[in-house]
């Protein structure tokens, strides 16, 4: 397992000032959190290819993830394939960046406005265009969101079939209610990538090495699962001052990674 970090560590830093930055602080694996239309702009990718010749893009955070409730999710079934063919925007990109993964945060628990069955029937059309790409579409768990719920993911894995695969963020899982061990125990072979940070008492988001998460343990739990995907370090509010900290906990995670 490898262990890298997404841009939208140093939002609202810009994106490809993000990358370049952490690239030139010792980061080699990224997560992209693009942050509007005009970031998804030919001419931009190129710039942003550019930024750093070395790095590899692992995946993709739409910036419209606030809109999914009401793009891709409401009874307004004509705006759903508006939002298909939108969606078609971040499989192109990440096809060009060579990345694996297009992130999906879905509908808001105070939204719910389709079924269950219909939520999974369009989960899959969007991971059937997502493939034409060579891109895989994940769930991700989200607090607020209806995959924040295990019953959700577990009926997902159910009605989605063999396009049941999962992004899972260790502080979304917290912020639900859930031990992050369980839910990936739950979203099984289905689970692709992760989202990963420290806890401490009610604060979800540290970074690695902060608090008194058990990483030995969620390690040993990625593994049970057969889990060959990667980590990235997600956590809000840095600065580009904080890349040495960044740093620091990457070579945390590293090194307990190694004694396994």
């Amino acid at each position: 397992m490898r262990i890298g970090i997404s841009t939208g560590c140093l939002y609202p830093e810009l994106t490809e000032k993000s990358l370049k930055l952490l690239s030139d602080g010792g980061f080699g694996l990224f997560e992209i959190f693009f942050n509007t239309f005009s970031e998804l702009e030919p001419d931009y990718l190129d710039r942003l290819a550019a930024c750093c010749e070395n790095a590899q893009i692992i995946s993709l955070h739409p910036f419209t993830s606030v809109f999914e409730s009401y793009l891709l999710f409401s009874g307004y079934e004509r705006r759903f394939h508006d939002g298909l063919r939108m969606y078609d925007m971040y499989f192109r990109t990440a096809q060009r960046l060579g990345a694996d993964f297009v992130v999906l945060h879905g509908m808001q628990t105070s939204f719910s406005s389709i079924s269950t069955q219909e939520y999974c029937r369009r989960f899959v059309m969007l991971s059937e265009e997502a493939e034409k790409f060579g891109v895989t579409f994940l769930q991700e768990n989200v607090y607020r969101h209806m995959a924040g719920d295990i019953g959700f993911i577990r009926q997902m894995k159910e009605l989605s079939g063999g396009h049941a695969a999962f992004a899972l963020d260790t502080k979304q899982a917290r912020r639900c209610g859930f031990d992050p061990c369980e839910l990936a125990y739950e979203m099984g072979s289905g689970l692709k990538h992760v989202h990963i940070s420290d806890c401490s008492g009610d604060d979800h988001c540290l970074l690695p090495g902060k608090g008194d998460f058990d990483f030995r343990r969620f390690f040993d739990v990625l593994g049970d699962i057969g889990y060959s995907g990667d980590a990235v370090i997600e956590v809000y509010g840095k600065k580009a001052e904080d890349i040495p900290l960044l740093l620091e906990a990457k070579e945390y995670l590293e090194k307990i990674l190694a004694m396994k």
